[in-house]
């Protein structure tokens, strides 16, 4: 079985509103082969918990206003360290850019296929890590995430 069309679209609308708040090293596997719960987990980070938050919100908004559907539950808002966002069909993971290294949800998922996302999406692979270097050499960070 693999994800339906619903499902990917769903991943490529989160994907998207992710990448618009900037969001790091956006990934999409599907898991449907694997769980019986749902189709797709979409993973995104951020180096802060105000952006985790930011994340999560425009991705609860876009998928609202365009395509109709709420989550059904949302777990992690408070700390805002790991927000959960389940809408059935897929799951978003927005997670701190600590707890994305701790956990590395993509060491369980790797055998799953990765779904393919839009441009903006997929340029975001690797900025975590570059935030960090950038951080350890003590340059600042610019919004938007241009750096000097």
């Amino acid at each position: 079985m693999t994800a339906t069309d619903r499902s990917i679209e769903l991943v490529r609308t989160a994907a998207q509103a992710a990448a618009d708040k900037l969001a790091h090293d956006i990934v999409a596997y599907d898991v449907s082969d694997v769980l019986s719960i749902t189709d797709a987990f979409l993973l995104a980070s951020a180096p802060n918990d105000r952006q985790v938050k930011s994340i999560v919100d425009e991705i609860e908004e876009r998928l609202g206003k365009e395509l109709g559907i709420k989550p059904v539950r949302r777990e992690g808002d408070r700390e805002a360290r790991w927000v959960l966002l389940d809408y059935v069909d897929i799951v978003v993971h927005v997670q701190h850019s600590e707890e994305r290294v701790f956990y590395a949800l993509e060491r369980l998922w790797k055998d799953c296929p990765e779904l393919d996302l839009p441009g903006d999406a997929t340029a975001t692979r690797g900025k975590a890590a570059e935030h960090a270097r950038q951080q350890e050499a003590g340059e600042a960070v610019q919004p938007g995430g241009d750096w000097r």
